[in-house]
């Protein structure tokens, strides 16, 4: 019974000793996902971008047609382009890129 005790407490010492801090892979994960989400949050103004576009060329065509409550589609696509915007920006503070 001594003798597993006395394997096992070595093979957790070995353990210990042989672990690496990891200090540079942490970097290099770090730059890796900076440079990933640079451009993930491009791709966020980029999308508000295209959707705000959509959204007045849409309120343009109900407001040629005559339609008379167009508020409710203003405030929705404004919303949903100013919302794609702030997760971009969300997501950058929250991983502290």
């Amino acid at each position: 019974m001594k003798r597993y005790l006395a394997i096992i407490v070595a093979c957790l010492l070995s353990l210990r000793l042989q672990a690496q801090p990891g200090i540079a892979e942490m970097q290099q994960a770090r730059q890796d996902l900076s440079a990933s989400f640079f451009s993930a949050f491009d791709l966020a103004l980029v999308l508000a971008t295209l959707l705000g576009s959509f959204g007045a060329v849409r309120i343009y065509h109900n407001w040629q047609m005559g339609k008379p409550r167009i508020d409710t589609e203003v405030a929705a696509w404004f919303f949903a382009a100013l919302f794609v915007v702030l997760s971009g920006a969300f997501l950058r503070a929250l991983f502290g890129i």
